[in-house]
């Protein structure tokens, strides 16, 4: 059967079409994959065929405000091995094992894995340049040594808690190593060759260098001398006093720059794997809570200063202790300190008159200060770890609490919280962000890349009650229990803390405290402010006696180093007397009882009767008794008098 000329040619147009739209297909199949697919091709074609060997970064430096450098970089190679062309296993393990005093099973374990390329660690890593010298020369196939570097403190373990130190590949695990590693660390480059599926380097095939970028130096605020000097009081502390712990923080207050921290015990960060990980995991400056003790007293006298609560001219009477909530509150005086003004009150660190003064501000605006001053919170400085410290709940604060919170009793709080908020109480009232970082620098210029500048958080308190608090600690300083920290021509501000710390049952341990002391200098113009906290330190436990020399020598050296002048306007320094064992009774009878109150009157009374005056008195007026035997005064009216 013949088929039709017109069906033939049918069957050949439809043959036509076909074979042309699979030639067409193919064709834009081809051009998807040659055009806009034939760059990621071949490169997926060049990962198959290409090995890297990695060539870490240089880690930025970290240097002091002044250009100082604190943690550098020294060269450690490494050992990688690329297992596909070592030629004879056995003999190379056993050849490494020798050189790097390591396990030979082991080596030989590492270098027969099917991998493209695997890093000898840590038998290999960061070793001698000698060392990597001999490995080099052998010129092992498959053997490669890499340059590497490992971190350098050429001053030993000064500021080892702030730097903080990097693990065995050079990433940063605590301090400011690990707040900024990423800024740090840069980015890593390789050594590219051509190999085939086995790993075996393809002849004739030529390596491709891309260089790592270093990492950013970074520029703290922390001062080199002013560091040192701050570590070597706490060593010598920890000699003297053999505490559990000693802690300092030097800020410039004005700008909230740490210029010194640190702590003792310490720890080498080159060497921290030999420490105790409780030592280097513990920052304490900023880590350890507790009891701020008088040292908080700065702050109630702030709030009430600045809502006009208190003229630091008006009296107040101490009896030695203040009731409050059915609770007796204690002064540290034995019998108290009798009448006084406020400023007196803020000298002798008196807690009946702190008491009171927390009872005129109330619980409501008291915690509000706390709160404004930034305790209960983190302070935000760029180091990991801080703690929060703790506060009474709202519903939680009674009488009792209210008392206690204003001498500094109740209360947890950190020391970077207590020197932000003190440096707030005497700037000008304004609270800064505590910080290190002070500027990026490019490694390679030299030039500075980015500058951190300071951070105010807010103000807290008026200039002029600013002015008032400066006067106030300078008043302590001079003539109250902060004696210890007065230099003659520099005007000394500060404040002590003596408190008592709580077991782990809740209760107050017997005979163990942390003493504390916070100064400030030039009073009228603060250009830094020192705290020192000693735990537990052994034979005498007060904050003016063991901790104010301590901050008057890293004061006396810091501003020495710093070229401010000495001048006068210092508040003249009350000498303290030595106190009589024994004093003689005076003549209370016919005196006004409200008189004696108010009067600079200090022995301690005890009060027996109702009426105006005093008709009648034991011990008798004249007689010899000890200093703070309590005087019993019997009260009438005025036409009564006893014999």
């Amino acid at each position: 059967m013949r088929v039709p000329h017109s069906l033939v040619r049918k069957r050949l147009f439809v043959a036509l079409v076909v074979i042309t739209l699979v030639f067409l297909a193919l064709f834009g199949r081809l051009a998807y994959v040659q055009l806009i697919r034939g760059d990621w091709l071949a490169g997926r074609a060049q990962d198959l065929w290409t090995r890297n060997i990695p060539f870490e970064a240089q880690r930025g430096r970290i240097v002091d405000r002044n250009g100082d450098v604190l943690v550098d970089n020294v060269s450690a190679p490494s050992v990688m091995a690329i297992p596909a062309q070592i030629k004879n296993p056995a003999e190379t393990a056993r050849t490494l094992a020798r050189l790097l005093r390591a396990s030979e099973e082991e080596i030989y374990r590492k270098i027969t894995k099917r991998e493209m390329i695997v890093r000898l660690s840590p038998e290999g890593r960061k070793i001698p340049e000698e060392l990597a010298r001999k490995i080099q020369g052998l010129r092992l196939p498959g053997i490669v040594v890499v340059e590497d570097s490992k971190r350098h403190y050429p001053h030993g373990s000064l500021a080892a808690h702030l730097l903080g130190f990097t693990g065995i590949d050079n990433q940063g695990l605590s301090g400011i190593e690990l707040v900024y590693d990423e800024q740090l660390a840069g980015t890593p480059g390789y050594v590219s060759f051509s190999a085939n599926a086995k790993g075996e380097k393809l002849p004739g095939g030529e390596d491709r260098y891309t260089p790592p970028r270093d990492g950013m130096d970074l520029m703290l605020t922390v001062d080199r001398t002013i560091q040192a000097v701050l570590e070597r009081e706490l060593d010598q502390a920890m000699a003297q006093y053999q505490p559990e712990n000693v802690l300092a923080i030097a800020m410039d207050p004005r700008t909230g720059e740490i210029l010194g921290m640190g702590s003792r015990p310490t720890f080498r960060p080159d060497r921290y794997q030999e420490t105790d990980p409780r030592i280097y995991n513990r920052n304490l400056p900023i880590w350890k809570t507790y009891e701020p003790g008088s040292t908080f007293k700065i702050i109630t006298l702030a709030a009430a200063l600045e809502e006009n609560k208190v003229n630091l001219k008006e009296h107040f009477f101490d009896p030695g202790y203040a009731e409050v909530g059915g609770a007796r509150l204690r002064c540290w005086r034995s019998g108290g300190h009798g009448s006084q003004t406020y400023l007196e009150v803020v000298e002798n660190s008196c807690n009946p008159g702190f008491v009171n003064l927390g009872q005129r501000l109330g619980k409501d605006t008291l915690f509000k200060y706390i709160r404004l001053f930034g305790f209960g919170r983190k302070t935000g400085i760029d180091l990991s770890g801080e703690a929060r410290g703790i506060l009474f709940a709202p519903d939680r604060i009674g009488p009792v609490e209210l008392a206690t919170t204003a001498f500094g009793q109740g209360v947890s709080v950190t020391p970077i919280q207590q020197v932000t908020a003190v440096s707030a109480a005497i700037n000008g009232g304004k609270l800064m962000e505590p910080h290190l970082a002070k500027a990026w620098i490019d490694p390679k210029t030299g030039k500075v890349v980015k500058e951190i500048p300071p951070r105010m958080k807010r103000r807290v308190i008026s200039e002029e009650t600013s002015r008032q608090v400066r006067r106030a600690l300078e008043s302590v300083v001079a003539r109250g229990t902060g004696r210890k920290a007065f230099i003659d021509g520099y005007r000394v501000g500060g404040k002590t803390g003596t408190a008592q710390k709580v077991g782990p049952n809740g209760r107050y341990l017997p005979n163990n405290h942390i003493v504390s002391f916070i100064g400030f200098a030039p009073a009228d113009d603060p250009r830094i402010v020192v705290y020192v906290a000693v735990d537990n330190p052994k034979g005498v436990q007060f904050g003016g006696v063991v901790a104010a020399p301590i901050v008057r020598n890293i004061l006396d050296d810091s501003l020495r180093y710093l070229g401010v002048k000495k001048r006068k306007g210092q508040i003249p320094p009350e000498r303290v007397p030595t106190e009589e064992p024994y004093v003689t009774v005076p003549d209370l009878i016919g005196e006004d009882v409200d008189k004696i109150r108010t009067s600079l009157f200090s022995e301690p009374l005890e009060v027996v009767g109702k009426g105006d005056v005093v008709i009648n008195q034991l011990p008798k007026p004249g007689q010899r008794v000890k200093k703070g035997t309590p005087i019993r005064i019997y009260l009438g009216d005025k036409t009564t008098k006893g014999d």
